[in-house]
């Protein structure tokens, strides 16, 4: 959003701002049920808070599945990036959610949806030695040869990280 942008929106009231920082509590605590009823009732599910974490970002990144699904079930984007340039399937490849992760693909999300640095989700889950991951996106084609900005590769990213069980099954694939 742009200075202009940003000084023409109009400043939220405060009820406002607790209601929307509440559904971000709700979505970080995994509340399902409760996120369930908001969106019934005309809930947005693309919110986006000030660190451009979006409502599908946050459930999947703390492991909710059951909150992701009412969201992607209800339209979010899975493919919205945080101000970081980090998408929610690249954070369920770090932290290891290999549900989330199906099922964010199954919703669309980008195999190759690279951060800002050229890291993919597949590199991500070979670094942090997420093997079930690896293996899921490598299953559903994604690029194993990527390169990254600094012309590192999956392979040589679990090599550095000392991902050993993810770096054997890159380097058995590509002798």
């Amino acid at each position: 959003m742009s200075e202009n942008e940003k000084a023409a929106a109009p400043a939220m009231d405060a009820e406002t701002l607790d209601f929307i920082r509440g559904v971000f509590t709700i979505v970080r605590a995994g509340e399902a049920e409760r996120l369930a009823a908001l969106v019934a009732r005309g809930l947005p599910v693309n919110f986006r808070n000030e660190k451009g974490d979006s409502l599908i970002m946050l459930a999947s990144y703390h492991g909710h599945l059951d909150t992701a699904r009412v969201l992607l079930e209800a339209g979010a984007d899975p493919n919205v990036p945080n101000d970081q340039g980090q998408t929610p399937l690249a954070g369920v490849a770090y932290k290891g959610y290999l549900e989330i992760a199906e099922l964010l693909l199954a919703h669309g999300a980008n195999i190759e949806g690279a951060s800002p640095d050229g890291k993919t989700p597949l590199m991500m889950a070979a670094m942090f030695n997420r093997t079930d991951i690896l293996n899921l996106l490598i299953e559903r084609g994604a690029i194993v040869d990527a390169v990254d900005s600094r012309g590192m590769t999956a392979i040589s990213l679990a090599q550095t990280m000392g991902a050993k069980d993810t770096a054997a099954l890159l380097t058995a694939r590509n002798p």
